[in-house]
């Protein structure tokens, strides 16, 4: 920035008595500081535009101008945080591209990934590629394998009825409607991107298991080719799928590939049986011992393409029986692939990219500045356990729930950032809360069935209410706990919750409330966008200390977390308005007449009746060790 220190000091000289009013600016690319240096130097922005952690403290680069021009600076009566996307209100779309770049993004990063046009395919005769939880092109090993070993390939989904059911314990809806619009969105995309490979998508409603013989026999297909998966439900649809291929009489076979880790199943130290049971000792195990295959490079031109009369549509959520939900605040995520290799674009590329322009803007304003310019992924680690706001972390995990984008597409995208950029602490966490991903998916494979029991894979033995009364205040988000309720109607409202969030409510339902925890796992996988059965319910086990955690009484105190993780209350007052009013120290203990009842008393740390310890904590909190809520990086 050095010629641009110049340009600007010159630019002041030469406008030394020209007035500048506070202009309106939107740095939605950047996280930074101002120092308000006077009273009329900068308007406060509204405490809803607040939406990241960050302390001045944190290892960012700092820029300081003192535009000596001005008079001289008073004492700095507060810190304005500025975020990379100011939650006013609006609805924030994810990825933030608009469609011309989206299309721009997606069509690149393909080009960057795709097999030389001198790969030949030697295959002969129909293969059917059934897709599943794998909704992409890019590093698709089914779609490769399909497409080497024929000469004519049949893309297929599955609208599978049982998608739509209830939930196995308490009847919740398996899909709900954001996450059924998702899914929606995801098979439009994969269409148009098979399209453009000279492909289409055939989709079909109804059982896999009656659907791909039949289509195997009319089309003579010598293989169905798909992804594996790890529990129980869906080992028993291949398991129908693979009994059914065999009585068609044509000698179809179901080959079932491994691509949804980073780490190959095949290539782990040890029997996936013998998996360890504590996370640390499976991550430096593979961290030493085994290596990241390279992901699969699919070819610009797929086709051809049996003759079908008949693609199908991509149906209505009408048709599947879902009542459509509108995101009316918040975080609006996008489905498909497209969007999935756009968000990964758009975190780790382009928000770094525009940091100048927004440095530009903001010295127009103040008197002193602060600026934080940084690569959202170069700060990752510093930022992630933040509420607000849909920079604070990488969100890929919808699209990894939905297999738009593989975790060995951002493994790649990493080692190319931190080839072209910077390697540190926050680009190795990424990697770091992918391997938990890996974990819950092989914990999967050795617990089977005993992660959906109550007594968790260690088949503990407690005492656990089913009281639908407290179960529905936990859902709807009327517990009289601030950080509880936001987060919960956050979850009903986009589909989405922080990490820190699914912890601290985990915790409530499971430690303060003392609910059977499958409620709140089978609720998570009817609102959840990212909802996936092996870290969504290795994550639950693992938070009602049933599951793989080494502390069995992890406890996270809502005072504790609601002090060190929205201490101005800006979260719990964007999502529960009528705390917006309130002054910020009063946001998380309003009281009943401002607020509500609580609907029970807090295990430790109850703000309102213990006070603060001398230490600045809270009596009885504890503060707890990150879990991996859905293995989301």
């Amino acid at each position: 920035f050095s010629a641009f220190f110049t340009e600007r000091r010159n630019s002041t000289r030469s406008r030394q008595k020209a007035t500048h009013p506070p202009r309106r600016t939107s740095p939605a690319n950047a996280t930074c500081l101002l120092h308000n240096s006077s009273k009329k130097s900068i308007p406060r922005m509204a405490a809803s535009s607040l939406s990241s952690p960050l302390s001045i403290s944190n290892p960012l680069r700092r820029f300081s101008l003192h535009i000596h021009h001005l008079s001289k600076p008073k004492p700095i009566p507060s810190l304005i945080l500025c975020s990379a996307a100011k939650m006013n209100g609006h609805i924030y779309r994810v990825p933030g591209l608009d469609e011309e770049e989206m299309d721009s993004v997606a069509g690149k990063t393909f080009e960057r990934y795709a097999l030389p046009s001198s790969a030949k395919r030697n295959g002969k005769g129909t293969a059917i590629v059934w897709f599943r939880n794998d909704l992409r092109v890019l590093d698709n090993d089914a779609l490769y394998r399909a497409w080497s070993s024929s000469d004519t390939l049949l893309p297929v989904y599955c609208l599978d009825p049982r998608l739509f059911l209830t939930t196995h314990f308490f009847g919740f809806p398996k899909t709900g409607a954001l996450r059924g619009a998702f899914l929606m969105e995801c098979l439009a995309d994969l269409r148009k991107n098979l399209m453009k490979r000279g492909l289409n998508l055939l989709i079909r409603s109804g059982k896999p298991e009656d659907i791909l013989p039949c289509l195997a026999k009319d089309f003579g297909a010598h293989t169905v080719f798909a992804h594996k998966e790890t529990c129980s439900e869906e080992l028993q649809v291949e398991r129908h799928v693979n009994q059914a291929l065999k009585g068609v009489g044509n000698g179809t076979k179901l080959e079932l590939v491994w691509g949804s880790t980073m780490y190959h199943k095949d290539d782990l130290p040890f029997d996936v049986l013998d998996l360890p049971d504590i996370y640390t000792q499976f991550r430096k195990s593979v961290e030493a011992k085994c290596r990241i295959r390279s992901l699969t490079r699919i070819p610009i031109s797929l086709g051809p393409t049996p003759s079908v009369d008949n693609w199908g549509d991509v149906p209505t959520l009408g048709e599947v029986g879902i009542e459509p939900q509108e995101v009316t605040r918040g975080m609006r995520f996008v489905g498909g692939e497209s969007a999935g290799v756009c968000r990964v674009f758009e975190y780790f590329w382009k928000k770094a990219r525009s940091s100048p322009e927004i440095f530009r803007r903001l010295l127009r304003r103040c008197l002193c500045v602060y600026i934080m310019l940084y690569d959202l992924l170069k700060v990752y680690k510093e930022t992630r356990n933040g509420m607000l706001g849909p920079d604070y972390s990488t969100k890929f995990s919808p699209w990894l729930a939905f297999g738009c984008i593989s975790p060995r597409f951002i493994y790649e995208e990493v080692q190319r950032y931190e080839s072209e950029r910077v390697a540190n602490n926050s680009t190795y966490w990424v990697l770091f809360e992918l391997i938990w991903r890996d974990y819950f998916r092989f914990l999967s494979i050795k617990c089977g069935n005993s992660l959906f029991h109550l007594g968790g894979p260690r088949n503990v033995q407690g005492k656990w209410s089913q009281d639908i009364m407290l179960f529905e205040s936990w859902r709807d988000g009327k517990t009289g706990y601030p950080i509880i309720d936001a987060n919960m109607k956050e979850l009903s409202t986009t589909g989405f919750m922080s990490n820190r969030g699914r912890q601290i409510v985990c915790s409530f339902l499971v430690r303060d409330m003392g609910l059977d925890w499958r409620m709140g796992a089978e609720w998570f996988e009817t609102c959840l966008l990212d909802y996936d059965p092996c870290s969504n319910y290795g994550n639950w086990t693992y938070g009602a200390g049933v599951g793989n955690d080494p502390r069995e009484d992890r406890y996270f105190s809502i005072p504790k977390q609601a002090q060190n993780y929205d201490p101005e209350g800006e979260y719990v007052a964007f999502w529960v308005q009528q705390l917006r009013r309130l002054p910020k120290e009063k946001r998380h203990w309003p009281g009943r007449l401002m607020y509500m009842d609580t609907v029970v008393p807090l295990l430790h740390g109850n703000a309102q009746t213990s006070g603060r310890s001398k230490s600045g904590g809270f009596r009885g909190s504890h503060s707890g060790r990150s879990s991996r809520n859905n293995g989301r990086p």
